[in-house]
């Protein structure tokens, strides 16, 4: 059942995105419900980006401070899992610190922004370049660095202008 369940997964996050994101019954407590039930079905299965958008979702829009405890460890798995935008929520999650349960490391934090980085988030690029210009998260100030993760950047795309 456990490998059923895993190939069933990645289908269910599908259908609970469709049903987050529908139209009609917007502002819906039982679509919410339900999405947010098959989401974490999903996450459950250790599923990549289930664990991202729950772990999201759960963290910054959480009712109580376990809700966003829970949606942190949700993140951090998916973070580990390789996944850029959890790994730059992460970066701040450690940056920051958030109750008890994730204590402020700079050490953690820019790891994650590193990881995410390499596989060029872009607000995470823009933060290692933020760290080596500033001296921040306990590193020295390094323009060759900040030189190389600039050279990562990607342009931003232009506006499609009608004239």
């Amino acid at each position: 059942m456990s490998g059923l369940a895993r190939c069933m997964a990645p289908l269910i996050n599908g259908l609970a995105g469709q049903l987050f994101h529908l139209p009609c019954w917007r502002g819906s407590r039982l679509r919410h419900r339900v999405a947010m039930r098959l989401y974490r079905w999903a996450a459950e299965q250790g599923n990549r980006a289930a664990l991202s958008t729950y772990g999201h979702l759960l963290h910054f829009r959480g009712e109580d401070v376990a809700s966003r405890i829970q949606g942190g460890i949700y993140l951090q798995r998916a973070a580990d899992m390789g996944d850029a935008r959890s790994q730059y929520q992460m970066g701040r999650i450690y940056e920051q610190g958030f109750e008890h349960y994730f204590r402020p490391d700079a050490v953690k934090a820019l790891a994650y922004y590193r990881l995410a980085g390499e596989q060029q988030h872009p607000l995470a690029v823009k933060r290692m370049i933020e760290v080596y210009e500033d001296g921040a998260l306990g590193t020295a100030i390094d323009p060759g660095r900040a030189r190389c993760w600039r050279q990562r950047q990607q342009p931003l795309p232009e506006a499609n202008i009608r004239t």
